[in-house]
């Protein structure tokens, strides 16, 4: 068994190092899904494209246990690499800078495994290889394709490094948070610098509306809430002696649930659009709903804490972070229809997995594959190796 697990893995991290030389966005991942698709087919594994560039495989599909999902995101982001790595980046401008190139790698290696496995699993499993998580809806896409048709439960994960390596996080409940982004178009009336009360200036107000906004979340939310609010651009381009005719103000918001997030969405509109008018200006308010929360159920997130601790110790969870994490993830959309649970796993193993996800100097830690290729194995019922003492090792 040995042997055919590191041939298992060594192929997973030589596609995870082509996949990361070869990035591509939301939408656009034409050429992994080849590869994906060609992976498959070489394992003799059942696949249909699913949502576009998504693709659904099947093992044991006439098994009679539970059917189990496991999921991997595909896309990369819109940075230029500065990783100097071997396999860095081929793409100008795009890079795989929250390690989709790791999760996919890792759910083939999987795939591979329980290939060799299918004998014995108990249930059918689907593997679910989905585009366009950073921002494009995927999941949705996804789920509106068929790719949880019969499914009873649904695993996903993510790596994290501001987690030491190997230490996992799953709770019951929210685990990531929602997100939204807005967008507010000042319009005033600009002229001449020199004559200011000739003009309603939309730059003064952009920036008051700003600082207004900045009190939502210190004085109009519990302290207890788990919320943010950041505005992260401001645009009034003109000329040293020209007040200009229009601003443009955008930003984010980050939200544990629905309730908040209105909320939030209410105070945003209310704030931008009175504190405008104080100025004698106008304030369109554009306000774009993202992914909800990361929920999980309490008895999926408790069989990965279990077979995580199974295979790697009562140590190996991590119990020190502050949740929700802020960030979002579109795996939100699974569990709203079905039960099922997503995990952050801790990358930090020293100063060349530090960097954070969306970072130009990141890079996905391969000692990730081996562990939770073992964990998706174990939780779809199929062995592992018994000795896992080396399963991290590069």
């Amino acid at each position: 068994m040995s042997d055919s697990w590191q041939e298992t893995i060594t192929n997973a991290k030589m596609l995870r190092r082509d996949l990361h030389a070869h990035p591509e966005l939301g939408w656009q991942e034409y050429r992994t899904a080849d590869r994906i698709r060609e992976a498959l087919s070489s394992l003799n594994i059942a696949w249909r494209a699913c949502a576009g560039t998504g693709t659904v495989a099947w093992l044991n599909p006439t098994g009679k246990g539970p059917h189990i999902a496991l999921r991997g995101d595909i896309d990369a982001l819109p940075l230029t690499e500065n990783s100097q790595k071997n396999w860095t980046s081929q793409q100008p401008g795009c890079m795989h800078a929250c390690g989709h190139d790791g999760h996919t790698a890792t759910l083939m290696a999987t795939a591979h495994w329980l290939k060799m496995q299918e004998s014995l699993l108990p249930g059918p499993v689907t593997l679910i290889f989905q585009p366009a998580e950073e921002g494009g809806h995927g999941a949705r896409e996804m789920i509106h394709d068929g790719a949880l048709d019969g499914i009873d439960v649904i695993y996903g994960w993510h790596n994290w490094p501001a987690i030491p390596f190997g230490k996992l996080v799953c709770p019951d409940g929210i685990v990531m948070s929602g997100n939204g982004t807005f967008e507010l178009i000042v319009n005033g009336l600009g002229g001449h610098a020199s004559q200011p009360e000739l003009c309603r200036d939309p730059v003064l107000a952009a920036s008051a509306i700003t600082l207004n906004l900045q009190q939502i979340i210190s004085r109009r939310l519990p302290p207890q809430q788990a919320a943010v609010l950041s505005v992260t651009s401001i645009e009034a381009p003109s000329a040293p002696t020209v007040i200009p005719q229009q601003a443009k103000i955008a930003g984010s918001i980050r939200v544990p649930d629905k309730a908040t997030r209105e909320t939030l969405n209410r105070l945003i509109t209310e704030i931008s659009q009175q504190t405008a008018i104080s100025y004698g200006v106008h304030c369109e308010v554009n306000i774009y709903p993202r992914y909800e929360a990361t929920t999980n159920h309490a008895l999926p997130a408790l069989q990965m804490r279990e077979q995580w601790q199974t295979l790697f110790g009562g140590d190996a969870l991590h119990t020190d972070i502050r949740l929700p994490i802020m960030a979002s993830e579109d795996f939100s959309y699974y569990l709203q229809e079905i039960p099922g649970a997503f995990a952050l796993i801790g990358s930090d193993d020293g100063p060349e997995h530090q960097a954070p996800c969306h970072s130009p100097y990141y890079d996905f830690n391969d000692r990730l594959i081996p562990l939770v290729t073992a964990l998706f194995a174990r939780l779809c019922g199929a062995p592992v190796p018994e000795d896992l003492s080396n399963v991290g090792k590069a």
